[in-house]
Formats: structure tokens, sequence, C-alpha cells
């Protein structure tokens, strides 16, 4: 009804007003009646050929146009275009592992400090129940490795890491090829969340009879690099995941002599957040602050980009829920710095 009377009153007359909504002029006439019931006013009235408003109508014109508009824009897809990040005054809250809140979560920071001085990030480590964060709004964002999916979650490829050896400089293990027979040889140590001993490592080495002694679990990357550090300890990371961190500890990495599945890491958000404007600009810097990895310096060059899951795609659909992020046990191709 507020539509048709803004109609009429912007037409000033019947027809006009059904031309405007696309309705037949005795449907109009219909409903101008059920207005004047309501207001008690028969708004439009004959003068002459032409019909004119009553003093009630034009004192409800300004008033009816502008809550129109307001329903209008209320109903009208948001556009990015009119979005504008430095008015943004927001907290975004990302979940991922140590390796990732430090590889892009600072780098991610400083991004969205450029352009968006009032958004606020905060970066939480996994935890338990992780798997319902985004579905419960506990988190904006997550960061990692597709796993445990959940329907509704989607899900976009950001770059693609690869798992490596890391020993403190100077290791035995360096003196010569390693083999896959020498790396069993060894003591590990593993990264996981839960504790666990035993992961895909071992069940390649499984494949060649072979078995190696896990003999510490720690719950970080982080911590699993210090230990790696201090000792003669083996561990795994992912190439680029942990590169910062072995140049500061003076570690080296060196390539895993089994056929590891590579780490694709992804961002995942709800639903809820698919058409938000500030929340596909949190995706988009994410993108490019993934985009703007460097190689890992002294570890090799980084994996080739692959040109079906590295592009920068516009947010698409992808399926299933990212889950546990890298560094940790979310499964085998998931523990870059785990089991």
């Amino acid at each position: 009804m507020l539509t048709a009377l803004d109609a009429l009153l912007t037409e000033g007359s019947v027809t006009g007003a059904a031309r405007r909504l696309h309705l037949s002029t005795p449907a109009m006439s219909r409903t101008l009646s059920r207005v004047r019931r309501a207001l008690d006013d028969p708004i439009l009235v004959r003068a002459g050929r032409h019909m004119v408003p009553t003093p009630r109508a034009l004192e409800l014109a300004g008033e009816v146009r502008a809550i129109v508009e307001r329903a209008e824009a209320v109903l009208t897809p948001g556009a990015d275009g009119d979005f504008e990040p430095a008015a943004l005054e927001r907290t975004f809250t990302l979940l991922a592992d140590d390796a990732l809140l430090t590889l892009v979560g600072m780098r991610l920071l400083e991004r969205m400090r450029a352009q968006a001085p009032g958004v606020s990030l905060r970066l939480l480590p996994e935890g338990p129940g992780d798997s319902t964060a985004l579905r419960e709004n506990v988190a904006d964002l997550e960061l990692g490795v597709v796993d445990a999916p959940t329907p509704e979650t989607r899900v976009e490829h950001v770059f693609t890491d690869t798992n490596v050896g890391v020993v403190r400089r100077g290791h035995p293990l360096l003196e010569g090829e390693v083999t896959a027979e020498r790396f069993a040889a060894a003591d590990h140590v593993t990264a996981s969340r839960r504790g666990r001993f035993h992961g895909p490592i071992d069940e390649l080495l499984a494949a060649r009879g072979l078995r190696r002694r896990v003999v510490a679990s720690v719950p970080t990357l982080a911590a699993t690099l210090m230990v790696v550090a201090q000792t003669d300890l083996v561990a795994r990371t992912g190439r680029r995941l942990g590169a910062a961190q072995l140049d500061r500890l003076g570690l080296v990495a060196f390539e895993i002599p089994l056929e590891l599945p590579a780490l694709p890491i992804a961002q995942a958000w709800h639903p809820r957040y698919e058409k938000d404007p500030a929340h596909r600009w949190l995706r988009r810097c994410v993108r490019e602050t993934a985009q703007d990895l460097d190689p890992p310096v002294g570890s090799g060059a980084a994996p080739a980009a692959n040109p079906a899951t590295d592009r920068a795609a516009a947010d698409p659909a992808a399926g299933p829920a990212a889950g546990h992020a890298a560094g940790t046990d979310a499964g085998p191709a998931a523990e870059p710095g785990g089991a």
C-alpha cells in the first residue's frame, strides 16, 4: 500500500500509477480504495480532467517517499563498488594454527591497517570445537587445509605448500643422502593438538616395511621447531609455512624421501557472510596476502603455481568446510609440522 501510495502521489493519476507499477488500471483503482479506507482520506480528488492531492496526501508525501526508498535499499543487493574500507569500523576474527597466523596473519594485519585503520583483527589458535566455529559465528574466517567438511561452508583455495623435513644445522642426517631408511632411523618430534604420535609419514614408512620413533608430541609448529633447534630430533613443516622460523632458528629444510601429499591452504567462511561487502573485502585481503608470499629463503624454490587452484577466484562456493589448519593433526594432507 505504501508503494502504491507513493506511485499515486508521484504520478497524480490512477492510470500513471498503474503503469509505473505494472498493474492494470482497475487493480490500481482497488488499491486506491484500500489506501483511502486505511487513511480515512480521499488522497486524490478530481479537479476537472485531472486529479489533485488532498492536504493529508501532501503532508504524507515526503514521509512515504522516504519509507519506500529505505525499503528498496534493504531489498537491493549491496554493491562492492559502494564499499569504502577506510570508513569501516569492525573486528574480524581469524581462526588458524600458529604457522599460518605467523605467515599470513601478520602480513594480513599490515594490509588491513593500511586500507582500513578502523578495523581490528582477532587471531585465534585452533582449539576443541573448531569444526563449528564458523557456523556458531565464533570466527569470521578459517584458514587451513580443507578437512572435516560441513555442508554449508564456503571454501576458496588461496595457495599450495609442500612438506619438508627440518633439522638443526649440522645434524648428522644431513651428512649424505637422506634416504627413507636413514629418515626412519632418526628420532622424531611431531606437532599435534591432540597429542598424536602416528600420522601419514608412519603409514608411508610402513608401506616400505619401515618404522620410525616419535619421542615427543607438542601442540604447535612453533614449539616443534624450538625443540628441533635444541636437539637432534627431526620434524616436518611446510616449505613456505616454516620458512621464516627456519631462518630465525638456524634450521635446515630437506626433502623427505616419501611421496607426501601437497598442502592446499584455503580460506573458509559461513554463507551468512557470502554477500557482505566488508567480509568480501576481508577475503580479498587474505587472497592478495597469500599471492604476495615470498618463496622461502635458503630452502629451495616454492612449488610451482597451479593455474587451476592458485588463480585468484571471486569467492567461489566450493563445497566442504575448511578443517584444521596446516600445522596440526588435521589429516593426511594437513600436518606439515605434525605426525
